[in-house]
């Protein structure tokens, strides 16, 4: 193999998912030659993920037959030939149906080679003083978990250049295990914080107890904790999903309370957004109908100017803008969340089957939004890998009022809806003793943005036909829950 010089820039795919081989212009003449060895404009727009590198290493290697590997680290890595050829050859090592899969070829420094993090990659040396870089994305670290494979092992059957018993290698390199031994490197984690919320345990419902799937109450990570940057060694992580918020919303109006909902749902979110730019993570941020004053006579959208009216929907607000500058974000923008524990549903439940006739709030105007449908469109997001950005995801149908819900819950539990009565905002709080935050009195959301992804979200009546089976009276109170 020769150094090719003048090919243009492109990349090739493989067996192994994710790893790709890359063609590097070379431009050389009597004196030797020049090449962008990595280009981030260039090869991100010709495929290469934009995988952020912090560390650059070089491999020196005196001998013809100088051998590394089989090692699959943390990180992922892109590795090009300064001087000299390389025989390269990768085992596929990650959890999964390709697992094993093998791809051998040479590279010199007009072939590059990137390989996902949890590929094992092994080189040798075909020409005395070889020298290969290679970035990475995360720093080297002791307690980083590799992943290690045989050079030898007879199931991937690598064809070495030059056999191993006149090879170069470390004692460490001969002695790893066969990949029969091998436990396979699993996916980067997903951490769902606020796990212990309504939404927090419908997501534990879609996303299961896998062991790469993280669920972290308050008591076991706080949005308000300071040390929230160093909670966690983030480079072993894909995925945050912040189900966690201070939704308090009246209280958000007193002194302690706009504290606390400014420490979650803004200093916390911030730290989060940072942790995501830093590692490249996915966050995905639970927002609220809250952040619009609800005055528009149409259903809001997505790019509509926020304007909220509270201390509980301007924190969410201000989240939101932070969450934003993660560079991969879902901002996830609900209404009227009904779920596992207690809400305005079973405790419609509960006051009918008491024989208490509520007086419920009718001239605030949205759609419920049930937990399990909430958590199956952010699975949604996520697994078809939709377009970032900001997306509502509300229960669709007719929008109706609180007190419409309250007559339809009555119904279906068999009971008159007639025993509710309607009242206005300002009249159902008017003998309040502690502060009351404002709320919208449109909470519409416009859904067309997330149904575009491919997924059909339940109407309001369908979803709290089939929830009422399963609501159970719990208390006396009617709530008007924010999201």
């Amino acid at each position: 193999m020769m150094t090719a010089y003048g090919t243009p820039l492109t990349a090739a795919p493989t067996p192994i998912p994710g790893l790709t081989v890359w063609e590097l212009p070379v431009h050389g003449d009597s004196r030797g030659w020049f090449k962008e060895n990595w280009q981030r404009e260039k090869m991100t727009a010709a495929g290469l993920p934009d995988f952020g590198p912090v560390q650059n290493n070089i491999s020196f290697n005196d001998a013809v037959g100088t051998t590394r590997g089989i090692h699959a680290e943390p990180w992922d890595k892109f590795v090009s030939v300064a001087t000299g050829r390389i025989f390269g050859a990768w085992v596929d090592l990650r959890e999964g149906p390709s697992f094993g899969a093998v791809y051998t070829c040479e590279l010199d420094p007009s072939r590059a080679v990137f390989v996902p993090r949890g590929v094992g990659n092994a080189y040798q040396t075909l020409e005395p003083d070889t020298a290969y870089a290679y970035l990475v994305n995360d720093h080297w670290s002791a307690d980083a978990a590799y992943t290690f494979l045989n050079l030898a092992d007879e199931t991937v059957a690598i064809a070495w250049p030059i056999p191993l018993d006149q090879a170069e290698l470390s004692a460490k390199d001969a002695a790893h295990p066969r990949l029969a031994q091998v436990a396979p490197v699993p996916p980067r984690k997903t951490l769902i914080l606020g796990a212990g919320g309504q939404l927090g345990r419908a997501l534990r419902d879609a996303l299961g107890e896998r062991p790469h799937i993280e669920y972290a109450t308050r008591s076991q990570l706080d949005l308000a904790d300071p040390d929230l940057p160093t909670a966690r060694r983030w480079g072993d992580y894909d995925t945050i999903i912040n189900a966690a918020a201070h939704t308090a919303v009246d209280a958000a109006e007193t002194a302690a309370g706009r504290r606390d909902a400014w420490a979650a749902n803004v200093t916390g979110v911030a730290a989060l957004a940072r942790i995501a730019a830093e590692h490249r993570l996915t966050l995905v941020h639970v927002s609220s109908d809250y952040v619009f004053d609800g005055t528009l006579d149409r259903p809001y959208r997505e790019d509509d100017p926020v304007c909220p009216l509270g201390v509980y929907g301007q924190t969410k607000a201000a989240g939101d803008a932070l969450a934003a500058l993660a560079p991969r974000h879902y901002i996830v923008r609900t209404s009227w969340v009904i779920g596992d524990g207690s809400n305005f549903v079973r405790t419609m439940t509960g006051l009918a089957a008491r024989g208490i006739d509520p007086r419920v709030v009718d001239d605030q105007i949205g759609r419920l939004t049930f937990a399990d449908d909430l958590a199956r469109g952010i699975h949604h997001l996520l697994t078809t890998r939709a377009a970032y950005g900001i997306y509502n995801l509300t229960g669709t149908g007719e929008p109706t009022s609180w007190a419409d819900i309250a007559r339809r819950v009555f119904e279906l539990t068999g009971h008159d809806p007639a025993r509710v009565t309607g009242v206005s905002t300002d009249d159902y709080y008017a003998s309040a003793t502690t502060p009351i935050a404002p709320r919208p009195h449109n909470s519409v959301l416009e859904t067309g943005k997330i149904e575009a992804t491919g997924i059909t979200m339940r109407s309001t009546f369908e979803s709290l036909a089939a929830y009422v089976v399963t609501a159970s009276p719990t208390s006396q109170e009617v709530h008007l829950p924010p999201t």
